[in-house]
């Protein structure tokens, strides 16, 4: 029997007894749900991952796609349950239902995208970039670009893409050479090339629409003279219909180590002198309008690796249960013992126990990010917004960076549990190893999200960002003494947040001094601290629930989340305090190193 395709009690955990987001239901905004149709929702995403998604997971990474005179054949068993994700709108669950939405609370579209992209990523990075496009023209476009294109994109029935990078153009956005001029009839002619464009081409929609960055000629230099395009690959007439092909060319799909089933391609635009596309927004503001669609999907990339270790733990989770062994540690010396479980031996319980720490504390990071979303929009106190917006703010660069490296982390420790086996194309967790490494690369690699995290987030805004985050620990911490079987686990993690706060400040002082390369050689180890103290916060506050619920039917299950917490805070945070005293902003050996001494 095949391992569950997540943990839906845990689920439920999260949504209504840590976050209690029934509470909501007392919101003008949500008045008109209740929570049985929260559950209906969750459940008929469940039920479309199990019966119509997983099973393309493997057959999907086998086929792969296929390149043939500029066209992209998308595997076909990912093209029956691509059509019921667009007939159920499912793209569109938080969204205004004028444009196909449900309009529901992010965090419940947080626990059915949980099962659709655990069941298959691959497959919902076509509805996912479809729902980031058609975002920007929600909040940037004009009314006749709404009409055009926003029900189409949000609902999937258009694909979406996102053309930033270019060859000499990655991470410095700034340096991209794709230009634009204005035409006589008011569209704008694009002319370049984008490499890295995920779902760039495919067969499985009738039209993909790309948002496109380019500079307007004379426009100033670096990021404050990109403006951002729509660009559709065949062109839209006014009434809605289909005109001719665009100037849009795929010349080229990469070869690469996961993700078998999405294209990842460069396109040429404009090779013919004919590509057309139209300003959204304002000239020159292309990158404050992409920045909408990159916080989205990078949320989604911090899924793409929660739900990777989930399912990869899963996975372990059932292997070690059914694989026979040795003896166990008690009969050690007794030959003739029969042999158990891997689970009973200490090290695979070991194991195990970090997966379900990581596992557990990612899914409660991801969904209080969602929460936060969903508080900032039903808040009616202009001070708890902007608090929910400083916790979005920060948390962003957090849930893709931390998220994406310690759900890898997890899929390899699945693979070890698994031993040889698990290195074997028998056993799913050899694709997930590989499908999600990505998550930690693209969308921003995390060196650029750990300089946003130290330079924006944690410097920026005078430092109302991080005070509201340690706030937001601080609270928990206190509640926490009053348990006393958790009071010891609450000190340790007081201790190391004074340390984190201490070293914050430091090293963001630093920033502004002769130390700045200092500083930012240390951003990615502050930001993986950050990620393990949070982590230990969550698992903390699930921890303070289950204490109270130790004598109910549930027992074992309440346990195991007091397990988890006493097993990251005793084990993980002394090596994390150990990072925060590593932290060199003054004088760091990787800013002095001179190149030809590599």
């Amino acid at each position: 029997m095949a391992p569950k395709l997540t943990d839906q009690r845990d689920i439920d955990f999260v949504l209504y007894e840590q976050l209690k987001v029934d509470t909501f239901l007392a919101s003008d905004k949500y008045k008109l749900f209740n929570k049985k149709m929260f559950d209906m929702v969750i459940k008929e995403a469940k039920n479309l991952a199990v019966k119509e998604i997983l099973p393309t997971y493997t057959e999907c990474d086998k086929i792969g796609v296929s390149f043939e005179n500029g066209i992209v054949n998308v595997p076909e068993c990912l093209r029956k349950p691509h059509k019921l994700l667009v007939e159920g709108e499912w793209s569109a669950l938080t969204e205004d239902p004028e444009y196909g939405g449900q309009g529901l609370p992010v965090t419940i579209a947080q626990a059915a995208m949980e099962y659709l992209t655990g069941a298959n990523y691959v497959l919902t990075t076509y509805p996912v970039l479809s729902h980031g496009a058609g975002k920007m023209i929600d909040l940037f476009g004009t009314p006749e670009q709404k009409d055009l294109f926003l029900k189409k994109l949000y609902t999937g029935v258009w694909g979406g893409s996102m053309l930033l990078t270019e060859s000499e153009a990655g991470s410095d956005v700034g340096a991209l050479t794709t230009s634009a001029k204005k035409r006589d009839d008011g569209t704008w002619e694009i002319t370049g090339s984008k490499i890295f464009i995920t779902n760039g081409e495919q067969n499985l929609t009738d039209n993909i629409i790309h948002p496109v960055l380019a500079r307007i000629e004379d426009a100033p230099a670096g990021t404050k003279g990109i403006s951002l395009f729509i660009v559709p690959k065949i062109w839209v007439n006014t009434d809605g219909t289909l005109g001719e092909p665009n100037d849009v060319v795929c010349t080229g799909v990469e070869e690469k180590m996961g993700l078998h089933g999405s294209p990842t391609c460069s396109l040429s635009l404009g090779s013919k002198g004919n590509c057309r596309g139209f300003l959204l927004g304002k000239p020159n503001r292309g990158m404050e309008i992409m920045f909408h669609m990159m916080n989205e999907v990078r949320l989604e990339v911090g899924t793409q690796a929660f739900t990777s270790a989930n399912l990869a733990y899963l996975h372990a989770l059932d292997y070690a249960k059914q694989r026979l062994q040795g003896r166990s540690i008690e009969k050690f010396a007794n030959h003739g013992a029969n042999q158990v479980p891997i689970i009973r031996h200490p090290d695979v319980k070991r194991m195990l126990l970090k997966m379900k720490s990581y596992v557990e504390g990612m899914r409660s990071l991801i969904y209080y990010t969602a929460f936060c979303f969903d508080k900032k929009e039903t808040a009616i106190d202009e001070k708890e917004v902007m608090h929910y917006s400083n916790l979005v703010e920060i948390l962003t660069p957090l849930v893709k960076a931390y998220s994406s490296e310690k759900g890898f982390d997890v899929c390899v420790e699945a693979m070890q549990v698994f031993g040889g086996y698990g290195y074997t194309k028998e056993y799913p967790v050899e694709q997930t190893v590989r499908d999600c490494k990505i998550a930690s690369i693209y969308e921003g690699a995390n060196g650029i999200q750990a300089m946003d995290f130290l330079g924006r987030k944690i410097a920026g805004n005078k430092g109302l960002m991080l005070t509201a985050l340690i706030n937001e620990i601080k609270s928990t911490i206190l509640t926490t003494k009053a348990h006393d079987n958790l009071k010891e686990l609450a000190i340790k993690l007081e201790a190391v947040l004074i340390l984190f706060e201490t070293t914050c400040k430091n090293t963001s002082s630093a920033l502004f001094s002769k130390h700045m390369a200092s500083a930012f050689a240390c951003a990615h180890p502050l930001l993986e601290a950050a990620g393990d103290i949070i982590m230990a916060w969550m698992l903390l506050w699930r921890a303070i629930i289950a204490d109270e619920k130790l004598d109910t039917k549930e027992s074992a299950f309440y346990q195991g989340k007091i397990k988890a917490a006493q097993f990251f805070i005793t084990t993980i945070i002394p090596v994390t305090k150990g990072k925060l005293a590593a932290i060199t902003y003054e004088n760091n050996p990787a800013a002095s190193m001179e190149e030809h001494l590599f």
